[in-house]
């Protein structure tokens, strides 16, 4: 059987329709849930996009200039390996992945995304206990971070 391109088109939208469906198995939390599990003295804002938790973080200008690109690169990652993280993944079946985006002001810094499914246990416990130092003692031993 012959196919002309109009075939072509028509497959390619319907097997591309029938991939967007949500494939969501679970709850999935608000984006006030979000929000209100990370604790940081600056606040955070959170969304839900699909089924992504994305979080924003806003550092001070003076927080980067006195750490500089090293301290830019890392600040999502501090959130994303946390307890907080772990949690929000144990709780929500349906979440996917958490991303986490830091801003100065209007302008985005840096951002890196988890998947749900990345870490399995015994990488979190070692993720949180290197993130728990690099949190701890990043300012004076650099190399932490």
């Amino acid at each position: 059987m012959k196919m002309g391109w109009r075939g072509v088109v028509a497959c390619a939208v319907t097997f591309g329709l029938a991939g967007c469906e949500s494939s969501v198995q679970g709850p999935l939390p608000s984006a006030e849930q979000v929000g209100s599990s990370y604790q940081y003295a600056g606040g955070v804002r959170a969304e839900i996009v699909g089924n992504v938790a994305v979080v924003l973080v806003p550092q001070s200008a003076q927080q980067l200039r006195r750490g500089g690109k090293l301290w830019a690169k890392v600040g999502p990652y501090i959130f994303l390996f946390s307890e907080e993280t772990r949690l929000l993944f144990e709780e929500y079946a349906g979440l996917a992945a958490v991303r986490v985006i830091t801003t100065v002001g209007d302008a985005e810094v840096a951002n890196a995304m988890l998947l749900a499914d990345e870490l399995p246990d015994i990488r979190w416990r070692r993720s949180l206990n290197i993130s728990g130092q690099a949190r701890r003692d990043g300012t004076e031993r650099m190399t932490l971070l």
